[in-house]
């Protein structure tokens, strides 16, 4: 069974509910008829039924719990709600209702909020910036977590390296140049998604142009002070660097340039200095090994929240909504 099967398989015994606000787009819409027909997730659509079933005629939505801000009954106590939580930063009730009855993300993440659905999935029709400012607003940062990033799962076709060819990449869609804090913070988060999604023990290598020391740069110490950081505070994790990719994934590499490390030549989770890098990292490898790439998951949230690609295809939402399902 390869990794998406596997990721829908238990996303089915979790039978969690997830929220696709953006029914105007066919896509959102096609997922749904997928995920409701293989029984992947309960599904929340927002907004009017009979218009979302137009949009999406010939699919079979029924199954769909349908939330219309029009005639939802939790509209007011949803509103005061946001009201309460904004209210620091001078929300009125009524700027708050115009939100929840007018954009479809501030409903989706109040839903989430209140346990009322278990996640969110969206971006296709709307800019990153637009879905994750809700997010950060209602949702916010899990306990103890104060950076929400961002990674990839690489399924690399023919490969032995890491997990079976499995890897998570991060950070490729989020923080683009993250400080030593920062990147630990991203180390860790990373970690523990790596763990719940393909259930063995993460090995981390935190990269860079250098390996342990074999260049001299201020880029090279941001990755090792992170290093320290994220070592100081997850001392049980298997984390190491600063490494060049091949000394991270290529066993005698590894062993050559890295010795004493117990991550060098056998990581599965690689982080990246800087936006640039993973972003260009990510997509070398999808195009060039022709990898699966699922993503960009969000990490760092309280609640699992997932922003698409606005280019993503139907089959990709379905994958996001598993995996969101399964963090959830």
């Amino acid at each position: 069974m390869n990794f998406l099967e596997s990721i829908k398989q238990r996303a089915k015994s979790a039978a969690k509910t997830i929220v696709l606000p953006e029914t105007e787009d066919i896509r959102t819409l096609q997922a749904a008829d997928v995920l409701l027909k293989e029984g992947i997730a309960k599904i929340i659509l927002v907004g009017n039924a009979d218009k979302i079933n137009e949009t999406g005629k010939g699919l079979n939505l029924s199954a769909a719990t349908f939330v219309d801000p029009a005639t939802y009954e939790k509209m007011p106590a949803l509103a005061e709600k946001l009201a309460e939580l904004r209210k620091s930063k001078g929300m009125t009730l009524e700027q708050a209702t115009d939100l929840v009855t007018k954009n479809s993300l501030y409903l989706g993440c109040m839903l989430v909020k209140e346990g009322l659905a278990d996640g969110m999935v969206a971006g296709a029709a709307n800019a990153t910036s637009d879905v994750l400012r809700p997010v950060l607003q209602i949702v916010k940062t899990a306990p103890g977590i104060k950076l929400v990033s961002s990674f990839f799962i690489m399924v690399v076709p023919d490969c032995d390296m890491g997990e079976n060819g499995i890897f998570l990449f991060s950070d490729c869609g989020l923080t683009q140049n993250p400080n030593s804090e920062e990147l630990a913070a991203i180390a860790i988060s990373s970690a523990e998604s790596f763990k719940k999604l393909v259930g063995v023990e993460p090995k981390v290598a935190m990269l860079s142009h250098s390996s342990m020391g074999s260049a001299k740069h201020p880029d090279v110490d941001k990755v090792t002070e992170a290093v320290k950081i994220a070592k100081a505070a997850a001392p049980n994790l298997m984390l190491d660097g600063e490494l060049q990719l091949d000394a991270a994934i290529v066993p005698a590499i590894g062993k050559s340039k890295a010795p004493s490390s117990t991550v060098a030549g056998q990581a599965n989770v690689l982080v990246f200095p800087d936006l640039d890098s993973g972003n260009i990292g990510y997509k070398l490898v999808e195009r060039l090994a022709k990898a699966e790439a699922y993503g960009p998951i969000t990490q760092g949230v309280a609640k699992p929240i997932n922003d698409l690609s606005r280019g993503c295809s139907f089959e990709d939402i379905v994958g996001v909504t598993a995996i969101t399902a399964v963090l959830a």
